[in-house]
């Protein structure tokens, strides 16, 4: 019973968002996780990204979140060939000029996780339908949509719409997510059939399933996939766009051999899902390094100030 009530005050107070980040973060990880966090010595992997959250705000984080900005960091890092057409960009839905797009692209805000709009067809699309939901989208901050997500707190909202990417013999794109601690690529997270029948599966850096997936709701990879041709080319570039950051997921697309990037994030799934088996939450925790605040730190603003 105590326990059942609990969770009631947890479930109310996690929507509130304006509660200071330290206390904040201890109730969205105990709500999701069932256990206590501890700030001071996080272990788990969501318990750090949590953490993460509170403490780690160099100001380039809310670059690299936004869909739209983190283009001419990829520019810089690793080549504008690696970036996905651009139609346009806009601050108003009203604004877009769905005449001269193709007849397929992708909308989707450059601010917020998860909101994507794929037309296949123009001629089907509700103008008038699409605008309207364009413009909630515009009206969401996702630090306060989610758990605090620091990096997305101060992006500019914008729509983009980007060319319509697809393989020759698949239904949808294959998400590649790699998950990089201090520069370096451990492990990726791979997502199979977003649209239809979606599935999940970890994969070492040659491509051979782990024992381990992430989070449950998601159907099981059971078996063996091929190969991308260009894996090597895409984990040599997640590692220099994660160059000096404790922790980032860095997601790419392979599109008939060639490396798409997608996106960065600084905390999968607002550490809202575990890793299964258990023991791997801890084992994937331990890949991750925090940095350490000095005495005179209440957090960490820049990136040269990261000591381990």
């Amino acid at each position: 019973m105590l326990k059942k009530i609990r969770r009631f005050f947890l479930r109310h107070l996690r929507k509130m968002r304006f509660l200071p980040p330290k206390f904040y973060a201890k109730i969205h990880y105990e709500y999701f996780s069932g256990k206590k966090l501890d700030l001071d010595n996080p272990e788990d992997f969501n318990a750090k990204i949590e953490w993460y959250k509170v403490f780690f705000r160099p100001k380039i984080l809310t670059t690299l979140v936004d869909k739209h900005k983190v283009r001419s960091y990829v520019k810089d890092k690793i080549g504008e060939q690696y970036l996905n057409e651009i139609y346009a960009v806009y601050d108003n839905p009203e604004d877009i000029d769905f005449e001269n797009l193709p007849n397929k692209f992708i909308i989707k805000a450059n601010h917020t996780n998860g909101h994507n709009f794929i037309v296949k067809n123009k001629e089907d699309l509700n103008k008038e339908k699409v605008i309207k939901l364009f413009k909630k989208w515009l009206g969401k901050n996702q630090y306060y949509r989610r758990g605090q997500e620091w990096a997305y707190k101060d992006v500019d909202p914008k729509i983009i719409i980007e060319k319509f990417l697809k393989e020759d013999d698949k239904n949808t794109l294959v998400d590649y997510k790699f998950y990089c601690f201090n520069g370096n690529p451990k492990f990726i997270d791979v997502h199979l059939d977003r649209e239809e029948d979606h599935k999940q599966g970890c994969f070492d850096l040659e491509f051979n399933l782990l024992p381990f997936g992430k989070s449950k709701s998601y159907k099981s990879i059971s078996s063996e996939l091929e190969k991308p041709s260009n894996l090597k080319e895409m984990v040599n570039l997640s590692k220099t766009l994660a160059e000096k950051l404790p922790f980032v997921r860095v997601d790419f697309y392979s599109v008939n051999g060639k490396t798409i990037f997608g996106e960065m994030t600084f905390y999968p799934s607002d550490a809202r899902k575990k890793f299964y088996p258990e023991a791997y939450n801890k084992i994937i925790g331990d890949y991750f390094k925090l940095p350490k605040l000095n005495a005179n730190q209440d957090v960490i603003e820049h990136i040269e100030d990261i000591t381990y």
